[in-house]
């Protein structure tokens, strides 16, 4: 029961998390309603329609948004005091088995636990019984036998107890501020994931009639577990201190490593070792060779969905805003809409919207809701400038998978100090619904469909040169080619290739046998294989370049 509390106290604390972020927004509403009133007041005979039928669309808005705010507090006003009252239970039951054993130790317990010290959600009493567990001891006992004894431990590395994976998760979904809004599913293995598809209409019949058969169609998709992870390094002081500290550190830099890529992939992925983002399956022109008829119908979307911006400015820039929203699809969703750009965008949206009120103060109706659209904004630093990507979250099927381990060695940064750890998660996505969403420009540009990744430098097994002597390849060398020809009347060549990677294993051979990287390999008439292998990691890539030596 411990650990049920455990996670209902997590749950707790990131319910009132949210509600605190909630309530830091009423002043925003409060100040909007004075400047709407303000708005509505200044209206005269010679306001025109198109003033009105603004101001009327803003108050229209912000009611529905001033509605949705509270019906969101009060959900979460509920929910908090719902899982108190769980809590309360499961500590009485607790205590009443104590009681039942005859521990006399309970008694220290009740008062321990009434001083709320927090660590991810825990009091004294449950911060106590986490790090008495065997697994958690054994793991953190680990890691400091590698700091004393300066050894490192292989790729099996350390696997995180299956009790510090719910506060790993809670730490990836704080740091990432697009997984705690899309459809997220813990699957195991690869797999179909079972989606509803378009919603029918209900049939209008006599009261005692026969029932109308209506098709609720469903479609399948097939998401897979690619892996994203990385290494940081912690100072050995920290790593020192109390378990509380070390625990901290780890969770804390692991899972927002793993958040920030995700949220990357979310948008951006290219469906290769990683998610299928949002924008790339906007921008497809043809199905992607391996989309399956038991799939919902693949539609082309990246004229209507990606949309170029005219350059307006103003209420003209906002009329536009507003009126592309009519593109995407809402029928499905049943979250509300989600503008995400970066802070550069944000800012000159806010400029726009810059105005005067009657006492010539400068106000602006746009902080983080659209106006009259609605919905939230969401900040993303990878975002390229004037680019916003909008639509309902919820139409993205994202799949969790187990397997979250660490691994850690203190030679990587011995001068620094340091102890490195690594850490990885597995992931796949994809935006079910594409028509829910959509992206567009605010400037006079395409939208960029398109983002760069961190490189898999670890497993990169390409190359960078490929000479062979004063010969022409054919085609011309290209690190992502890797067949070739050449014909040479020499009767030697110098063969030198050089791997993109300095780390990486090169291999050479000519007709069979191994020839050395720079050496001279004597040729022999006719066509005759030169192999070049590179292995990197868990990466392996061959090019082959056909010699043909004429007389």
């Amino acid at each position: 029961m411990a650990l049920k509390v455990l996670i209902l106290r997590s749950r707790l604390e990131k319910a009132k998390k949210d509600l605190e972020g909630l309530r830091e927004k009423d002043a925003g509403f409060v100040a909007r309603e004075a400047e709407l009133e303000a708005a509505i007041t200044e209206m005269t005979e010679q306001t025109t329609k198109e003033e009105r039928e603004l101001v009327e669309g803003q108050v229209e808005g912000f009611q529905e948004e001033k509605e949705a705010h509270d019906k969101e507090k009060g959900v979460l006003e509920a929910e908090i005091e719902r899982v108190e009252e769980e809590i309360r239970k499961e500590e009485e039951a607790q205590k009443t088995a104590g009681q039942t054993e005859g521990k006399q130790e309970e008694r220290k317990e009740k008062t321990m636990a009434e001083v709320r010290t927090r660590f991810f959600g825990m009091d004294i009493q449950q911060r106590e019984a986490f790090f008495a567990r065997e697994d958690v001891k054994n793991f953190l006992g680990q890691v400091r036998t590698c700091i004393r004894e300066k050894r490192a431990i292989g790729n099996a590395g350390l696997v995180i107890p299956e009790v510090m994976l719910e506060l790993l998760k809670t730490k990836v979904e704080e740091t990432s501020k697009l997984l705690g809004r899309v459809n997220l599913r813990s699957v195991a293995g690869k797999g179909r994931q079972r989606i509803q598809g378009n919603i029918p209409e209900a049939v209008w019949t006599e009261m005692c009639a026969r029932l109308n058969e209506m098709s609720l169609g469903f479609n399948d998709i097939e998401v897979d577990g690619y892996k994203v992870g990385g290494f940081f390094a912690v100072c050995n002081a920290m790593l020192e201190d109390n378990d509380v500290n070390l625990t901290a550190e780890i969770l804390n830099a692991l899972g927002k490593a793993i958040g920030k890529a995700v949220d990357k992939a979310i948008l951006y992925g290219i469906g290769v070792k990683m998610p299928m983002g949002i924008v790339t399956r906007l921008a497809q022109t043809s199905a992607p060779s391996d989309y399956q008829d038991t799939y919902r119908k693949w539609e082309d979307l990246h004229e209507s969905h990606v949309l170029e911006g005219s350059g307006k400015t103003g209420l003209d820039l906002f009329k536009e805003i507003v009126t592309n929203t009519g593109v995407i699809e809402n029928d499905y969703s049943d979250q509300g809409l989600v503008w995400i750009m970066n802070k550069k965008t944000h800012t000159k949206l806010k400029v726009q919207a810059m105005g005067t009120n009657m006492n010539a103060a400068i106000v602006s109706g746009f902080e983080n809701t659209m106006p009259v659209a609605g919905g939230e904004v969401i900040e993303l630093p990878f975002i390229p400038d004037d680019d916003i990507i909008f639509g309902y979250m919820d139409m993205y099927l994202m799949a969790e998978r187990a397997g979250t381990s660490l691994g850690q060695s203190e030679h990587v940064r011995f001068i620094d100090d340091q102890t490195v750890f690594k850490g990885t998660a597995r992931y796949d996505g994809v935006p079910v619904i594409a028509e829910a969403f959509a992206v567009m420009n605010i400037a006079s540009a395409e939208p960029q469909t398109s983002a760069t990744f961190m490189g898999d430098t670890a497993n990169d097994a390409t190359l960078k040169s490929l000479e062979v002597g004063d010969a022409v390849l054919s085609p011309v060398f290209n690190a992502g080619t890797f067949a070739y020809t050449t014909s040479t009347t020499s009767a030697s060549v110098q063969v030198t290739v050089e791997a993109s990677q300095e780390d990486a294993r090169v291999e050479v051979t000519y007709n069979g046998k191994k020839v050395a990287n720079g050496s001279q390999v004597t040729l022999t008439s006719g066509k005759k294989n030169l192999v070049v292998t590179i292995a990197n990691g868990a990466a392996k890539m061959t090019y082959t370049v056909e010699i043909n030596k004429t007389s």
